[in-house]
């Protein structure tokens, strides 16, 4: 088994209390899990890649309630400085939720002998989700790490959560802590 961690929109716009989509207290709770998660992934060799959102000022996805965010180009849309890349990290940008839609993130973890993803970040119940599913669509494993991910609401996460512990996918999909997961590697 060959990992990649994929770290979802942990960005200004998700994060920060005064963004336009603030993930809240929950957002900030899982920094640290997250720096561990990054900083575990980089001793093993682990790549790491990080999926933002990048999208048009204009894009499709304002006309719903959504509020404008992590615009292209705006600091609202880099990674926050909790878990700023290094060298060596890939940033693809997504123009959508999943970091397979419109991305060449399939091809790039096909040619690093890549099988499975591990995934941690926001929001639980979209790009989290979104991208474990497309993952699995793409043929790759997936971990979903549920003490690395987050939601705007503590319950919508948990949910979903459930959802993924009982999909018929297992063991394609699975759900566990990052504790277990490091037990793995």
């Amino acid at each position: 088994m060959k990992q990649a961690l994929i770290v979802s929109d942990m960005l200004e716009d998700f994060i920060r209390m005064d963004g336009p989509l603030p993930m809240g207290e929950e957002g900030i709770n899982i920094i640290p899990n997250l720096q561990k998660l990054i900083r575990f992934s980089r001793e093993k060799a682990i790549p790491v890649i990080y999926s933002n959102d990048a999208l048009s000022p204009d894009c499709f996805l304002f006309q719903s309630r959504m509020n404008p965010h992590a615009i292209q180009g705006t600091p609202g849309a880099k990674v926050i400085s909790e878990l700023k890349p290094e060298d060596g990290d890939l940033i693809v940008e997504k123009p959508r939720f999943s970091a397979f839609f419109k991305t060449e993130l399939a091809a790039i973890l096909r040619k690093r002998g890549v099988d499975t993803v591990v995934i941690g970040g926001v929001s639980t119940e979209v790009c989290v989700l979104s991208t474990a599913y497309d993952a699995v669509c793409h043929d790759f494993h997936v971990i979903v790490l549920d003490d690395c991910v987050a939601s705007r609401f503590p319950e919508t996460r948990d949910r979903v959560l459930y959802l993924l512990r009982k999909t018929p996918l297992y063991p394609l999909l699975r759900v566990m802590s990052l504790a277990d997961f490091q037990k793995t590697v």
